[in-house]
């Protein structure tokens, strides 16, 4: 879907950010440290559309990038001028190349997602010559539209194949599927990785030979979540209250006189509430004695036939 005059509102509706968090799960400050290239951000949108890819996907991620790092990170002169002139950002800025709605392919400052929830996800034993490669691929995407079809095309994968009109029936695995000038976030970044035949969710297969053989998932059915699931990646979590570099997680500020507003009193709840009691012993009014067995007591061993043949079993 190209974007126009008649379609930008609607656009914009689904673009639009709900308010963020005063605090975010995550540490930005140690990501934007920790972070190198070819690693794959994986966000937590706040947007209406955001909503939409969570709910097909089946996952709290809605968007993923693709870090590319400074200017000086990028070892071909070319590609540096080339990303330079049209995206005129200070040198240190930590870059990201990204599809979104009503954008298309775009490289973005790292910091547009400070106040998210995002995580690392690094391909594992990356070379630097491929991730090189992968950046100079990404790059080439620039200017691609963002491809809404493919977005209702995984939809429809939740819907049982019969009951759909024909016409409404996915054109994921048709021959040449979608429109080349066009993409999606995860499937541009998936392409980068089939790029240098890096491994996100392959089929791995055993032939007559008994060789092993893997085969490269469509990347238009790649989800930010696959980078998360997927074995050939690490995990990367800085949250933003994090208790490995205190002595007990016990020492994090659960206590103090903060107020929940309606919203969150409906998902969250306040220290002292719900807290589990201890069950009441024999001793207590209401409780009745325990039962113990006499001393020397041995159960018997029960058996099939014991539970099956007691006569006693099915009778009134």
């Amino acid at each position: 879907m190209k974007v126009t005059r008649i379609t930008r509102p609607l656009v914009n509706w689904l673009t639009g950010q709900r308010s963020a968090p005063e605090f975010p799960l995550c540490d930005y400050e140690r990501i934007k440290y920790e972070i190198r290239p070819c690693d794959v951000l994986l966000v937590e949108g706040r947007t209406r559309v955001s909503d939409v890819i969570k709910m097909i996907t089946q996952s709290s991620w809605s968007h993923a990038a693709l870090y590319l790092g400074r200017l000086h990170d990028i070892e071909d002169p070319e590609l540096r001028e080339t990303i330079a002139e049209l995206f005129p950002f200070p040198p240190d800025t930590q870059l990201i190349v990204e599809s979104e709605l009503g954008m298309g392919t775009v490289i973005r400052d790292l910091a547009s997602y400070q106040l998210d929830h995002i995580r690392i996800c690094r391909p594992r034993g990356l070379t630097h010559k491929d991730s090189q490669q992968m950046v100079h691929y990404a790059v080439s995407q620039l200017g691609k539209e963002y491809d809404v079809r493919q977005i209702l095309d995984l939809a429809r994968f939740l819907f049982p194949w019969w009951i759909m009109p024909r016409r409404w029936r996915s054109t994921l695995f048709e021959h040449n599927p979608g429109n080349a000038t066009r993409t999606v976030c995860s499937t541009m970044i998936a392409e980068a990785f089939g790029f240098i035949q890096f491994p996100i969710l392959p089929l791995v297969k055993k032939g007559d030979d008994q060789d092993v053989q893997l085969f490269r998932r469509n990347p238009k059915l790649c989800t930010p979540r696959d980078f998360d699931c997927s074995p050939y990646f690490e995990i990367i979590k800085y949250p933003f209250m994090d208790f490995s570099d205190h002595s007990n997680y016990r020492l994090l500020p659960w206590h103090g006189k903060g107020i929940l507003n309606t919203e969150e009193e409906a998902l969250y709840i306040y220290p002292d509430e719900d807290i589990p009691t201890p069950a009441r012993g024999p001793n207590n009014s209401n409780d009745q004695p325990e039962h113990k067995e006499p001393s020397g007591y041995i159960p018997s061993a029960q058996t099939d036939a014991d539970f099956y043949e007691s006569p006693s079993r099915g009778e009134s």
